[in-house]
């Protein structure tokens, strides 16, 4: 069987290149309840992260994403130049802070290093320009998100092999737990017969009154209804295995169901025999669910 579903947890890198620029992008994703972003770009490009978001969104439903732009120019001309506007921001806010506390001004040099107000000269560049190495920038981002969806993809099909041999043992257990359900009158009927009769030191009980007794007790000992509930959810889970897109959530809740059902199903237990195959119910099914939490 093929396997469409998606782990939430991968990590792809790209390199790229355009004129002097050269970059490298890193984009990781793991568990995550809804889709979350954390994006690192280089002092002057934060106008980017908005396009990168939605570029993101477009392909990806659930995991925490993290988002990372290393940037460098290769040109050898070194040359700084002062942003004139950082500068006067700062020089304002001196002058403010000096009206309101008597105190040395600052040096030159301290006001120059200051994050802003010195920067490389080639970030100067002209809007055409930079609106090409935007370009080429978010081209090569939407590549690495590719890889970053073929390696979810990737791991998503590995998990959905162990996924669908969960499966196979739930079933399992479930026929075992129908074999053992289909003997269960007989067994209850045998068992209240000898409680009596140890109680009643051998005296006999109507044969109409212990089997009305037993009936009852088979009533309550039914696991019928759970049995079919459990085939049920087997068949959906399968069902969410074959299919694109997310079905996370969808298999998170199902495991939900399939809990609740060996729950009742070990409640109802009328011997140990039974009671071992509910607790192993719930150890695959807690395995199941385990697993689960990866898938987007």
């Amino acid at each position: 069987m093929a396997f469409s579903i998606s782990s939430m947890t991968g990590f792809a890198r790209l390199d790229g290149a355009h004129e002097q620029w050269r970059w490298t992008w890193e984009v990781k994703s793991v568990n995550g309840r809804g889709l979350e972003m954390r994006v690192r770009l280089p002092q002057g490009f934060d106008d980017v992260e908005p396009e990168l978001r939605s570029l993101t969104r477009a392909r990806l439903n659930r995991g925490s994403v993290n988002i990372n732009l290393m940037l460098q120019s290769e040109s050898t001309d070194a040359r700084y130049r002062i942003n004139q506007v950082a500068l006067d921001d700062v020089l304002s806010m001196i002058k403010q802070i000096s009206a309101d506390v008597k105190c040395d001004p600052p040096r030159a040099e301290a006001i120059l290093a200051l994050r802003g107000v010195i920067e490389p000269a080639d970030e100067a560049q002209s809007e055409t320009a930079r609106k090409e190495l935007i370009k080429a920038l978010l081209a090569s981002f939407q590549k690495a998100v590719d890889g970053l969806v073929a390696a979810r993809a990737s791991e998503g099909a590995a998990m959905g092999a162990v996924l669908s041999g969960l499966l196979d043992e739930v079933e399992r257990l479930t026929k075992a737990a129908a074999a053992l359900g289909a003997a269960a009158p007989e067994a209850l009927r045998s068992k209240l017969h000898a409680q009596i009769s140890e109680l009643l030191a051998g005296s006999q009980i109507p044969e109409d009154r212990l089997a009305q007794e037993a009936a009852l007790l088979a009533v309550k000992a039914d696991i019928r209804e759970e049995l079919d509930r459990l085939h049920s959810h087997i068949a959906a889970g399968r069902t969410l295995l074959g299919e694109r897109g997310a079905v996370g959530r969808q298999l998170d809740f199902l495991t939900q169901e399939f809990n609740r059902e060996a729950n009742t199903l070990c409640s109802k237990a009328h011997d140990m025999a039974l009671k071992r195959i509910g607790l192993d119910l719930k150890k695959t099914i807690d395995q199941l669910r385990e697993q689960v939490q990866n898938i987007e």
